[in-house]
């Protein structure tokens, strides 16, 4: 079995209005970045998944021989110089359910729900949980 191609979907379900957000690639720089309105924001990672189940790619980041996550990014790290915001939120992805990483491998897009704000409804950063995995 050789790797596969997948499409990871990251929505945002309450993003702060006006602010932006964007992937992060491995060289820091804001891929595709969205301006946050009234409803969520989704964004589609292209990705690859390993045949031991790990996954590689332009956006994906590790800590350890485990831990892989994806980064976005706001305010001013996702390219909006004027925002008051300089954040990104950490998004773990080696801890998919195998049966999401099994459909993505069979062309489905595992998507992860995820926070947009901290308690005191500020854009939501550092290491953020995964509300719900699903798929779309």
């Amino acid at each position: 079995m050789a790797d596969a191609s997948v499409t990871l979907r990251l929505t945002i379900t309450d993003p702060v209005p006006g602010v932006a957000y964007s992937l992060q690639d491995k060289d820091n720089h804001p891929v595709e970045p969205q301006t946050a309105g009234d409803g969520p924001l989704s964004f589609d990672v292209a990705l690859r998944l390993s045949e031991d189940g790990r996954w590689l790619g332009s956006f994906v980041r590790r800590e350890g021989a485990q831990r892989r996550f994806v980064y976005i990014a706001i305010g001013t790290s996702a390219g909006d110089h004027t925002s008051e915001w300089t954040r990104r939120a950490k998004i773990d992805i080696h801890d998919m359910p195998d049966t999401l990483k099994a459909a993505a491998r069979m062309g489905g897009v595992p998507e992860a729900v995820l926070p947009g704000r901290s308690k005191d409804g500020s854009p939501a950063c550092a290491t953020v949980r995964v509300r719900e995995w699903r798929l779309v």
